[in-house]
């Protein structure tokens, strides 16, 4: 099955909208507990009172059904339209920026991960991404490693069940540090005009 996020500034917007099941992660006191973002948009067994999927998502998957997950993404709050919204992403960043904490620490994802940025100091999408993907634990021993090694193995799946990041999660991600680092550029600017 696909694995399908869908970011919004407020997700609860949409959820209000929208007829849908939150998943399921599993029961504590023979309750269901609500997974953090996963919702189905079609029929499922599920708890009347709770509206939480009556069985746990990964056992859903393998039954069949489709989870969706629709995270919160605050950095898009800021964004006027789409045009605006591809305007950030296709603006190159100031890569720079990433090796100072004072800075990377406004940025989901990557806040707390200073010393990681200035040892790999990217400067790419894609090499934001396998930085993404370095902080998970499964890909930790590529951090320092050079550039053509850690392109040759950051995306392979591990072979036991560690953490990891998917390149298309991992490139999602960066493109959206991108947007917040434009954003935050463009704010500070207009503060200044």
């Amino acid at each position: 099955m696909p694995d399908i996020d869908i970011d919004f500034a407020n997700r609860d917007n949409i959820l209000s909208k929208l007829e849908h099941v939150r998943a399921g992660r599993g029961f504590d006191d023979n309750s269901p507990i609500s997974h953090t973002t996963g919702i189905y948009v079609h029929r499922i067994p599920h708890d009347p009172v709770t509206n939480i999927a009556g069985i746990d998502y990964k056992v859903a998957e393998d039954r069949g059904y489709f989870k969706i997950d629709f995270l919160n993404v605050g950095i898009y709050e800021k964004i006027k339209n789409e045009a605006h919204l591809i305007q950030l992403m296709e603006t190159e960043p100031l890569w720079d920026l990433l090796l100072q904490d004072d800075f990377a620490n406004l940025l989901f994802h990557v806040n707390g991960h200073g010393s990681i940025l200035r040892q790999m100091a990217p400067k790419s999408i894609e090499e934001l991404a396998a930085v993404l993907a370095m902080i998970r634990p499964a890909k930790r021993y590529l951090i320092g490693k050079d550039w053509t090694t850690v392109m040759t193995e950051v995306w392979t799946k591990p072979e036991n069940d560690e953490y990891y990041f998917k390149k298309s999660h991992a490139i999602a991600y960066a493109t959206a540090v991108v947007v917040q680092m434009n954003q935050i550029c463009e704010d500070i600017s207009y503060g200044f005009s």
